[in-house]
């Protein structure tokens, strides 16, 4: 009697048309470890398969472009050395967002070890991460001790993992909202550097060639974690601890070196890093990419538990460990090197000519799997789409301010604005010595030593905006992303994303889902920066209650290595420009501010207004002015408005500002609204900057001028803010932490 049932199938989250298709696949009923092993590879997860009929819409080439998507990280060309070699970066983002609900210390770790493994199995040394979170609020009455519970989780791992490994964490975002409360978000994005003579695919090349283990030893963590991960949080969510890994980061250290050695020989053929579904997903997706084979016999795999069987060997998300393919015959200098850094290294199969992932225990065939259909072939849905999930109002509730000055003071206090050193100041963001400007900047900026350049990276989303309008959602995101690169002199050379959204089998998830990623495909092919690979999580929902639609966009940018232009006004009495202007009446939009959010409490309307075109001018402008030298400080305008710029701008060094506006705008509007295609520039030569903005074609409004000690903002006269800024300061730089130490809940 088959041990497949129609349950057993149900179990590995299987269809029964997609168990037809097996059938067909094999010409026969599957074994159990075969069905682990499509279960995983044919996951959500894994397989993309509700996604990959819209991924295709992205931009993912440009003349800079080396590899795209399909590969464990992106890469693009920076440009030659003195000696007239090229080099490159890798770069990726991927999310474990899942595990870090069930078990957000670990899960946020292995979160980083995994991204991290995808860089430098390309042969690029890491030398960046940063990474974009989303928490349920911290005050929420009924959720508040478990949001701040794995808040501190979450970042204790990410710097517990980058901090040992030894990469600087460098930028990121941390927002919170109360849709994340049952489902967290964990997004991670990496970036390494290496020359272009030195990069290596994930391919079974050569027939013949030795197949070999290296890392750490399997045991049964994470077994079905990609699994897991494919589907909503039910009551029992909190069970499936035994689906995340553990990590070592010291492991994964030696892990580093000895594969950047060890490819220094010339023995290695291809190498592939073991994430997501382990063992099972290295094997195929070698093979499968190359033409070929692999056979592997699970006996030769170095185990830490006994007892293990080939269905739990095959599915072990185990970290730090990787497969390699070397040249046959040079195999022992890839051996001695893993032996040197103290690391296991079997030879554990062959590559073959048939195409087929052969695996074996102890002689005995367990699972014979063709690993294209494995792969590369998975279910592809086209599923249905109607209109976006949308259940708040169009029209705005009425509100007026009762204090101006309280209102800043509350966006100072807030959860989204408030200072977060809490949270980087527990990472090494300097480690390297290669880190220019680390978090609390507009982009984070690394130094490319070996060629003399710098990388600028921007990690961005908005929520809120996506769930307003999901196709100007996206929009905007990489409009910001871009603007904040041309505010510390970079040019956008290409992106990677991340896709966070709900059940896909709902039709109007799915049409949040299919919105952004149009949207996103329109703004990344005008703002000429492919994307080269990235992340989609779906399933993100907690007993039928989804996320924000949170797509997260990483974009990273050329610039000169030199000292970057800053956010915090520099000195007193530089005369303060508004490059893009204040926003006419009409083009005005509130529903999806934080001044919505923090103030009145409520979400509505549409998100801003984005004209692409004019966009891309005002960063012309600024990037120009930056890179010119002429900017002391330059801050791009987006959550909180003009204010919000403004007061953010006299936090560093304590320098305020005195504005005189000219506007017809009511006060709140005004000041809080976050109008696109915004930049405050201070400078000591306004003319230059005047000049260069009309050469093309973008307005630029002298507001006023820095000053000693406090902020002021007038309108026609009118004072709307006056406050000291050590005032606003200090309820900026304390706020989170008091939250997360208060007991005392509103």
């Amino acid at each position: 009697m088959s041990q497949i049932t129609p349950e057993v199938v149900a179990a590995h989250s299987i269809t029964p048309d997609e168990y037809q298709r097996i059938i067909a696949i094999l010409g026969r009923e599957p074994n159990l470890t075969e069905l682990g092993i499509f279960s995983v590879m044919w996951s959500e997860h894994c397989s993309y398969k509700s996604s990959r009929v819209h991924l295709k819409k992205l931009p993912t080439r440009s003349k800079l472009v080396v590899c795209g998507p399909g590969e464990n990280a992106g890469i693009l060309n920076i440009g030659p050395d003195a000696e007239g070699h090229n080099w490159c970066i890798a770069y990726k983002i991927e999310s474990h967002n899942h595990p870090s609900f069930i078990e957000p210390f670990q899960g946020a770790a292995t979160g980083v070890g995994g991204i991290l493994r995808d860089i430098f199995t390309m042969g690029a040394r890491p030398i960046a991460v940063m990474d974009a979170l989303r928490f349920g609020s911290l005050d929420d009455v009924e959720n508040g001790v478990r949001n701040r519970h794995i808040l501190e989780g979450v970042v204790s791992g990410i710097a517990h993992y980058g901090n040992c490994f030894g990469v600087p964490t460098v930028g990121g975002e941390t927002v919170f909202e109360p849709s994340y409360a049952g489902n967290p978000l964990v997004n991670v994005f990496a970036l390494g550097v290496f020359r272009e003579d030195q990069i290596f695919y994930g391919k079974a090349a050569g027939i013949g060639n030795p197949v070999i283990y290296v890392g750490a030893k399997t045991g049964r963590d994470g077994i079905h974690g990609a699994t897991m991960a494919s589907g909503e949080f039910t009551e029992d969510s909190m069970q499936k601890r035994p689906n995340v890994q553990v990590g070592d980061p010291f492991m994964e250290k030696l892990l580093l070196e000895a594969c950047l050695e060890a490819m220094q020989t010339g023995a290695i053929a291809g190498i592939q890093d073991m994430g997501a579904a382990g063992l099972t997903c290295s094997t195929c997706e070698m093979g499968s990419r190359a033409g070929t084979g692999i056979e592997i016999d699970l006996a030769c795999v170095p185990q830490r538990e006994t007892g293990m069987t080939p269905y739990e060997i095959m599915l072990s998300e185990s970290q730090e460990r990787m497969l390699l393919v070397a040249y046959k015959g040079r195999e022992n200098e890839v051996l001695d090197v893993f032996k040197k850094w103290g690391l296991d290294a079997r030879i554990v199969g062959e590559v073959k000519d048939d195409g087929m992932m052969r695996v074996k225990n102890h002689g005995e065939v367990v699972a014979e799997i063709p690993s294209r259909p494995l792969a590369d072939e998975a279910p592809l849905y086209n599923r249905p789409f109607t209109k976006p999930l949308r259940n708040v109002p169009m029209e705005a509730p009425a509100f007026a301010s009762a204090d101006l000055n309280a209102d800043l003071l509350g966006l100072a206090g807030s959860m989204d604005l408030c200072d977060k050193r809490w949270i980087w100041e527990q990472y090494d963001y300097t480690v390297r010595t290669n880190t220019v400007q680390g978090p609390g900047g507009d982009a984070a900026i690394v130094r490319v030593k070996e060629n003399g350049t710098s990388i600028a990276m921007s990690l961005d989303g908005n929520g809120r905006y996506t769930f307003l309008d999901p196709r100007e959602g996206a929009k905007l995101m990489v409009a910001e992303c871009c603007r904040n690169l041309a505010c510390v002199g970079a040019q956008p050379i290409g992106a990677t994303n991340n896709l966070n959204f709900g059940n896909p089998e709902r039709p109007e998830i799915m049409a949040q889902l299919v919105e952004a990623i149009e949207g996103m495909a329109d703004a990344c092919t005008f703002f000429e920066t492919p994307i080269t690979g990235g992340n989609v999580s779906l399933y993100n929902e907690t007993l039928g209650d989804p996320i924000f639609p949170s797509p997260v966009l990483g974009i990273v940018g050329l610039m000169k290595t030199e000292m970057p232009t800053r956010i915090s006004f520099l000195n007193a009495d530089r005369a303060i420009y508004l490059v893009g202007g204040i926003g006419a009446a009409d083009e005005v939009r509130m529903g999806g501010t934080q001044y919505a959010k923090q103030i009145v409490k409520e979400l509505w309307g549409l998100p801003p207004a984005l004209d692409m075109e004019f966009e891309k001018r005002v960063h012309t402008v600024v990037r120009t002015v930056v890179a010119g030298g002429l900017a002391e400080s330059a801050h791009d305008l987006s959550d909180g408005g003009l204010a919000w710029g403004l007061a953010e701008s006299t936090f560093g060094n304590g320098i305020g500002a005195e504005i005189e506006l000219d506007s017809e705008l009511r006060p709140e509007l005004l000041l809080f609204h976050e109008g696109p295609s915004r930049v405050l520039i201070s400078t000591a030569d306004g003319a230059a900057l005047e000049r260069i903005a009309a050469e093309h074609g973008v307005p630029v409004l002298k507001i006023g001028s820095t000053a000693e000690n406090k902020l002021v903002i007038r309108n026609r006269g009118a004072v709307l803010i006056e406050t000291p800024v050590r005032a606003l300061r200090e309820r900026w730089a304390t706020a989170l932490e008091a939250l997360l130490h208060d007991d005392v809940r509103v």
